[in-house]
């Protein structure tokens, strides 16, 4: 045999040969899987992530929970839309608001949906559609419900609590006698808020009798409460002094702020304290609200106002109290939103603000300072407000809220 005759493969080097021939076949067909990945994720297409590639962590702050099927489709079947010119104050930028918000206007006595230009895509009520016999005032609180086809409100000042449906129109369960205070079977005294669990059951911090009441779904009596009624003392879970907000937490817990003292208490239903501190520096503590990891956000409903951030121990971490022209008057909720900024109701000067903590300037606003009104662009001593579905605060914390029954 020659030089120039290649000898006959053995078996060992065919499998080698074989092995190495696979194996560039799989690079190959991965290089081609990547780059096409990569093309598709170009265009806007979108595509799967490889099963190697390290999952990008995002900011906590901006971090959202995919909406569930169901509330999706609820949201979609509303058909709420909104046209028209902008009603925002000058300079604001609606880019900074994640969606539309629900807003509970008291001296207005209405429930309204905006846009994120101020654009009006739902109220109630409108001419016609309340039903004979019921009336609807000084809205206080205003949440969708966890299944996003309802808004669930409370009214401090007529000791009543409204479901209204968003698709109807029509109020389609109330708890309380508008007007009248008391204890017993189907009454309230100043329900400063509600929430709707899950279950349809209702929690009311019920400010006035000094209690937190259970209230099962269509009921009209309450069937457990913590506190003692007409005991209004900060000991918490046996007595508390005039709850004025009840906000869940991420871990199943709720924050229950007292009005009286600057009282704020992470507990369960079942009446287990976490902790409870006074938060420094606060003349009349209104509804707390969880940010994140052991930050806090409440608004001091006095004038000049204040709204600030502080953890379980009562650090503040944060407090925005402009004077001057710029002061808050009476602020009422303050609401974290997904970019890290917060909205703010600034009830007296009838208008509902975004606040930006980095610079601690206003880049929205919704509502002409200081001047009431019910025109597009205009809100009456503004209380509550809540983000759209599924940002919306029942919607997203719906997974953790715990059983009315421990």
């Amino acid at each position: 045999m020659t030089a120039q005759h290649r000898r006959a493969p053995t078996r060992q080097a065919a499998r080698q040969r074989k092995l190495i021939v696979r194996g560039l076949a799989v690079a190959v067909t991965a290089l081609v899987g990547l780059s096409s990945w990569w093309l598709m994720s170009a265009d806007g297409t979108p595509a799967k992530l490889p099963a190697t590639a390290p999952a990008r962590s995002a900011a906590p702050a901006a971090t959202t929970k995919p909406p569930a099927p169901a509330t999706t489709a609820v949201i979609a079947s509303l058909g709420l839309t909104a046209s028209g010119p902008s009603h925002l104050s000058s300079g604001s930028d609606p880019s900074v608001m994640p969606g539309p918000i629900l807003i509970a206007d008291g001296d207005g006595d209405r429930v309204l949906i905006i846009d994120t230009r101020g654009r009006t895509m739902w109220q109630f009520p409108r001419p016609g559609v309340k039903q004979i016999g019921q009336t609807f005032k000084a809205p206080e609180a205003a949440w969708f419900t966890p299944n996003g086809k309802q808004v669930v409100v409370a009214s401090e000042d007529y000791n009543t609590i409204r479901v209204i449906d968003i698709a109807t129109d029509k109020i389609v369960y109330t708890y309380g006698a508008s007007g009248i205070a008391g204890s017993g079977p189907n009454r309230l005294d100043r329900p400063d808020s509600v929430l709707m669990l899950p279950s349809g059951d209702l929690l009311a911090p019920d400010a006035g009798n000094c209690r937190i009441v259970v209230i099962p779904a269509g009921g009209h009596a309450v069937t457990r409460q913590l506190g003692k009624t007409g005991t209004c003392v900060h000991r918490p879970p046996q007595t508390f002094s005039d709850p004025s907000g009840l906000f869940p937490m991420t871990n199943g817990h709720y924050l229950v702020t007292e009005g009286k003292g600057g009282w704020v208490t992470e507990m369960t239903l079942a009446g287990k304290v976490s902790w409870s501190i006074r938060v420094p520096g606060v003349s009349a503590i209104y509804a707390t609200t969880e940010v994140g990891p052991d930050l806090y956000a409440t608004a001091d409903h006095v004038s000049p106002g204040q709204v600030l951030t502080f953890d379980h121990t009562g650090k503040v971490l944060w407090r925005y109290a402009p004077t001057g022209r710029k002061a808050l008057n009476k602020p009422s909720l303050v609401l974290a939103l997904p970019n890290g900024d917060y909205l703010v109701s600034d009830k007296v000067n009838n208008r509902l603000i975004v606040v930006d903590p980095r610079t601690d300037t206003v880049v929205w606003q919704y509502g002409h300072t200081n001047v009431a009104g019910s025109s597009p662009g205009y809100l009456n001593n503004p209380t509550g407000m809540d983000l759209y579905p599924p940002d919306s605060m029942l919607v997203t914390h719906a997974p953790t809220m715990a059983a009315a029954t421990p």
